[in-house]
């Protein structure tokens, strides 16, 4: 049976055929076709095995608010340098001159042995003819640059320093024609409709990727012994804060990060004796005036700890194994990693002889249950965890470690006040970045785009 082709696929095949290797958007000049109209062309033709798309990624390379400054003024060692290559000066005049960067020049200064310091001013021993990232400073400019241009090194030291440089990677495609494609004559084939072709395939309904996620976390947890508590998603910052020994003046309790609920103040935030303790463990270590009413303020949760120390405090059980999953929110930028809102996991083991090593234990064995094996624990703070390790795993699409749980066992200033007598395991990490290494993707956007066609390749029929 001989093939029918649409319109839009012979001034495809026609416009390659002139000029065998093209981009989406030459291909539209070429055709005159709308974006839409080549999208779907393409589609066609690959689905006859007629075109071939080569997808690859190139990085171009600009300077951060850091890195412009920079630029205009020279690196923070430099300008250190310079102020003092005439004669010694008082280290209050050079921390006038640089303002917020004399920390980080003094800094590489010395660790490079360029200078020596007393207690009041600052001696040049060696000006050094070209620092590390200079090269490639003034080489970019204010203009964006391919990275294989840069010298690798030099640009290494850059992308060390926060906001010095900005990397876009950017998608390229490039369409050709297939062997047998290059060898047709489309001019008089007919473009009308095959009525023996296969029909349109029907997309019954279908699991969200992340659903299957959660769905498979949960089940792990249950085969290892755990059981599921449930909570509300708005807390009283007694329980998602105070109990959890985060002082009232923490960064994390502050409007940038936290979601308030407008003039909401919790009646009953916990029984009086748990009020009073948490308070004397406030004012005797971290030595200040603990406010109730500060603790009365209601928020959307920023973690599912809240759920379980609650749980915990009233029911103070000698043993238990226990999980919450539920979501989370946080006033934070959004970004390839970061979301206001998302989901969490949250364990927790008590028992008499729960230690870091059970914790690193479990960690493991759930991460090979989920697929994940290059991983590492960093040590790490928590204000409610001590010991505190980070979770790294690494991610392979973006070719580097990126952080997951963070865990610890639970501080004596967090137990005792609630009665709670036994060492307590406790760790919790966001779900759509274990979603992001199961699914290969490198931005956790891209499960809230509605993408259909990525929905349709990575979903379970139901």
């Amino acid at each position: 049976m001989s093939q029918v082709f649409h319109d839009i696929e012979k001034k495809i095949i026609n416009s390659l055929k002139e000029n065998p290797i093209q981009t989406p958007e030459i291909l539209q000049n070429s055709t005159r076709l709308s974006p839409d109209q080549i999208r779907r062309g393409i589609e066609w033709l690959k689905l006859k095995d007629l075109a071939i798309v080569n997808e690859s990624k190139s990085s171009v390379i600009s300077l951060g608010k850091n890195g412009l400054d920079s630029f205009e003024k020279g690196l923070p060692e430099r300008r250190l340098l310079n102020l003092i290559k005439s004669g010694p000066k008082k280290l209050s005049e050079i921390q006038k001159e640089l303002g917020f960067v004399f920390g980080p020049a003094i800094g590489l200064c010395r660790k490079n042995n360029w200078i020596e310091t007393s207690s009041d001013q600052i001696i040049l021993k060696t000006m050094p003819s070209e620092l590390s990232g200079e090269k490639s400073l003034q080489l970019i400019g204010t203009n964006k640059l391919p990275k294989e241009q840069i010298d690798k090194v030099d640009l290494s030291e850059l992308l060390k320093r926060p906001d010095f440089v900005i990397e876009d990677v950017i998608k390229n495609k490039k369409i050709s024609l297939t062997q047998s494609a290059k060898s047709l004559d489309v001019s008089n084939i007919s473009g009308a409709i095959d009525v023996e072709a296969e029909v349109p395939e029907v997309f019954v309904a279908r699991t969200h990727p992340l659903k299957d996620t959660i769905d498979e976390i949960r089940e792990i947890f249950v085969t290892l012994g755990f059981s599921e508590i449930l909570g509300n998603m708005t807390q009283s910052s007694f329980w998602n804060f105070d109990a959890l020994f985060t002082p009232q003046d923490h960064p994390a309790r502050e409007l940038q990060d936290t979601f308030f609920l407008d003039g909401i103040s919790a009646k009953q935030i916990a029984n009086p004796e748990q009020i009073r303790k948490v308070s004397d463990s406030h004012k005797k270590n971290w030595r200040y005036q603990w406010d109730v009413n500060e603790a009365r303020k209601m928020v959307l949760r920023t973690h599912t700890t809240c759920v379980t120390i609650k749980h915990l405090a009233e029911n103070k059980p000698d043993e238990a194994r226990i999980f919450s999953l539920g979501r989370v929110f946080r006033n934070e930028k959004v970004s390839y990693k970061h979301l206001v809102e998302f989901n969490q996991i949250e364990g927790i083991v008590v028992g008499k002889d729960a230690n870091l090593r059970n914790l690193m234990g479990i960690q493991r064995e759930f991460y090979k249950r989920i697929g994940i094996t290059k991983i590492k624990f960093w040590p790490t703070f928590f204000p409610y965890t001590e010991p505190s390790l980070q979770t790294m795993v690494y991610n392979e699409k973006l070719g580097k470690w990126i952080e997951l749980f963070g865990m610890g066992i639970f501080r004596p200033e967090v137990t005792k006040p609630l009665g709670i007598t036994k060492p307590v395991l406790a760790w919790g990490g966001g779900i759509e970045r274990i979603a992001m290494l199961k699914y290969d993707l490198d931005d956790v956007r891209e499960f809230y785009n509605n993408n259909l066609g990525w929905l349709r390749s990575n979903t379970k029929c139901q």
